[in-house]
């Protein structure tokens, strides 16, 4: 970043996958931000953000929320206004989960997955979940706030095998320095 970037400011993130085959249960995935204190950016989360909740003070909310893959597009998106972050908070992780409700899957299971984080029309990344196909969870975003109040980026994929409700809970651990 150099001494004009006021860094990242509001982000998107999206994810689509493929409906299941016919006669198959339906695929549901989910985005899911966790928000860390500054004081402890690593520990339990300060609030979640997820298909039923949005942040205490709206920055960070989902746009769409699909059960089951079918859309044209991006089934999923979710927006984050870091630039309006209160300051008490330091970090946030984004994360992507599969819902097991219907049958157990893993990112192997899912068809044609695929995750893209933007700023504007420019893209910071774009996956299709390769890299942790084993898992029913994956952190892919990292948002930490520098010194200056700005935020940096950081692609983070770091798949996880545990239920829902562990993962939301642990997902911000793995970047502990």
């Amino acid at each position: 970043m150099n001494g004009l970037s006021k860094g990242i400011r509001r982000v998107e993130v999206a994810l689509k996958w493929d409906p299941s085959p016919a006669g198959q249960p339906p695929t549901d995935l989910d985005i899911v931000a966790a928000t860390y204190l500054a004081n402890d950016p690593y520990a339990t989360p300060a609030y979640l953000v997820h298909f039923d909740s949005r942040s205490p003070d709206g920055t960070i909310y989902l746009n769409r929320d699909s059960k089951d893959g079918k859309g044209f597009g991006w089934d999923e998106v979710m927006t984050l206004e870091l630039d309006r972050l209160d300051a008490r908070y330091a970090r946030v992780v984004v994360g992507v989960v599969i819902q097991q409700r219907d049958a157990a899957r893993t990112f192997v299971n899912v068809l044609n997955p695929g995750v893209r984080i933007r700023e504007g029309y420019t893209v910071l990344a774009e996956d299709g979940f390769g890299s942790v196909l084993g898992a029913t969870a994956t952190t892919v975003a990292e948002f930490v706030r520098g010194a200056s109040g700005g935020w940096d980026f950081r692609h983070a994929m770091n798949g996880f095998e545990d239920d829902p409700v562990t993962f939301t809970r642990t997902m911000g651990a793995l970047g502990r320095p």
